[in-house]
């Protein structure tokens, strides 16, 4: 089963006032565990850069005048989705924004009911209780070293292992299993030897069993 972790950075809230997308970071899950392949592209908005939106992820304008606008990486990005189901946090979010991109270009949106949406799934687990990128991540034991600010690619790497824990644990390093531990889970656990225990009947036990029997008239016991 083939799963993409997708994040967005984003100039703004809202892109329907113009708020564009800047970052954008996959990371592809195979029944659940990661195969390092990755889709990892900056993007120009081709628009300034509000001082809220810089702050929490550190993108200027002048530093993505450099890269393409989405329009010139769109196929590539549709291409590595493919038909895979889409794990995002706060899906609606994200998937505003790419949508909005997708339609600028006259090309088909992605339907919600692709999407598979973590912030849904923790507050249903763990209702009541903080569901941020950042408080699951502690939750897990997930190292938030690297999240010194926001930043699509890395955000998905984290978004992957919540996700795994979420449905119900993961392989460490999102990795396979090593060699070493594939043996050990395979060597059988040597069993101890007990001496068998005493079931004779008692005496109290032996006539109470006559009794009966002498109740019943074709008791097998008879014959």
């Amino acid at each position: 089963m083939r799963e993409i972790v997708l994040d967005t950075e984003t100039t703004g809230l809202e892109p329907r006032t113009g708020d564009r997308i800047v970052e954008i970071g996959c990371v592809e899950l195979v029944n659940h565990v990661a195969t390092g392949e990755t889709f990892h592209r900056y993007v120009n908005p081709e628009r300034d850069m509000p001082a809220e939106a810089f702050a929490v992820h550190k993108l200027s304008e002048e530093f993505l005048r450099g890269y393409p606008v989405f329009a010139e990486l769109a196929d590539e990005f549709v291409e590595f989705l493919g038909d895979a189901p889409l794990v995002i946090h706060n899906a609606e979010f994200d998937m505003k924004f790419i949508n909005a991109e997708l339609g600028r270009l006259d090309r088909p949106i992605l339907p919600m009911s692709r999407t598979i949406d973590t912030l849904t799934l923790a507050r249903r687990k763990f209702p009541g209780a903080a569901a941020s990128l950042d408080a699951l991540c502690r939750r897990f034991d997930i190292d938030l070293a690297e999240r010194t600010q926001h930043g699509a690619l890395l955000d998905a790497r984290l978004l992957a292992e919540v996700y795994l824990e979420l449905s119900g644990g993961r392989q460490p390093g999102l990795g396979l299993a090593s060699a070493a531990a594939v043996q050990q889970a395979d060597t059988p656990v040597p069993r101890v030897s007990r001496p068998p225990r005493p079931h004779a009947p008692t005496e109290a036990e032996l006539a109470a069993h006559e009794a009966f029997i002498e109740t019943l008239p074709e008791a097998v016991w008879k014959r």
